[in-house]
């Protein structure tokens, strides 16, 4: 069988990281922890998500997401998002 490199700087095969995501890493993160991979030039990381199972990072949701209520709906029609805010007593 030929080996598939993941990540060429460190020389990491699709096994490799196979082999530590059955020994309990299931982030990129943990596998750049157990092997190096995806630390240097961060080529392989997105390979390395998709080994995973997890495909592309997901978007963050923006700051007010669950925070201010109201405010995204303000913010969303174009009024001030500090107009929905009552005023200091």
């Amino acid at each position: 069988m030929a080996r598939v490199y993941v990540c060429s700087c460190f020389g990491i095969t699709e096994t490799q990281v196979k082999e530590h995501a059955e020994a309990g890493a299931c982030t990129p993160r943990q596998i750049a922890s157990a092997c190096k991979a995806g630390t240097d030039c961060g080529s392989c990381v997105r390979r390395i998500q998709a080994i995973l199972g997890r495909g592309a990072s997901p978007r963050r949701e923006p700051a007010l997401q669950g925070g201010l209520a109201g405010a995204n709906d303000l913010a969303g029609r174009g009024e001030p998002v500090l107009s929905g805010l009552p005023e200091a007593a």
